[in-house]
């Protein structure tokens, strides 16, 4: 990994894109088209940072992750490594959101190894999504969604489980199938 004041030769930074100094981009990661990485944000190494995609200050991006156009990840969230976040997700950070609150805090978001998160999808503050745990396009998360569940809809609710590569294994939403 490599901070923006002497990036390494393997990281691909678009022209129109601005990566902060301090914000840390890791080996082979791509970031593009007027994507925004903030400082002391850290992305890791074979990330792809599509188009518009806005990467908040703190923020912390896992290896082999895949942010598609027009996403905002904002302060307080975590995406472990190989997650997917498809186009125009976008992650909250704050319960009550007023344009002036001097009391405001961070609530964390947490999307663990191997999820999937699908287009325009919103996930609402303070919930953790569990690794491999797949959510449907348009879905609005508000709770935490276990690791290998499928979740749709608006709120999300369980539809069933996937496996590792995302094929749904079982549509019975309150008995998961046995790993291993």
């Amino acid at each position: 990994m490599t901070d923006s004041s002497s990036p390494a030769p393997s990281v691909f930074v678009h022209p129109t894109a601005d990566v902060e100094e301090g914000a840390r981009v890791g080996d082979g990661t791509k970031v593009w088209h007027l994507a925004h990485v903030r400082s002391s944000a850290q992305v890791g190494a074979g990330c792809v940072i599509g188009r518009n995609v806005y990467v908040d200050a703190g923020v912390t991006v896992g290896d082999l992750v895949k942010i598609q156009n027009n996403v905002s990840v904002y302060q307080g969230v975590t995406i472990e490594d190989e997650v997917f976040v498809g186009p125009c997700a976008v992650f909250t950070n704050d319960f009550r959101p007023r344009a002036q609150n001097p009391d405001w805090t961070i609530t964390p978001t947490l999307v663990r190894r191997g999820a999937s998160i699908g287009a325009n999808a919103t996930l609402v503050c303070g919930i953790e999504v569990g690794e491999y745990a797949m959510i449907a396009a348009g879905s609005v998360v508000t709770r935490d969604v276990a690791p290998y569940q499928l979740v749709a809809g608006n709120p999300a609710r369980p539809k069933g489980w996937v496996d590792e590569r995302g094929e749904v294994v079982s549509r019975d939403v309150d008995n998961p199938p046995r790993r291993g």
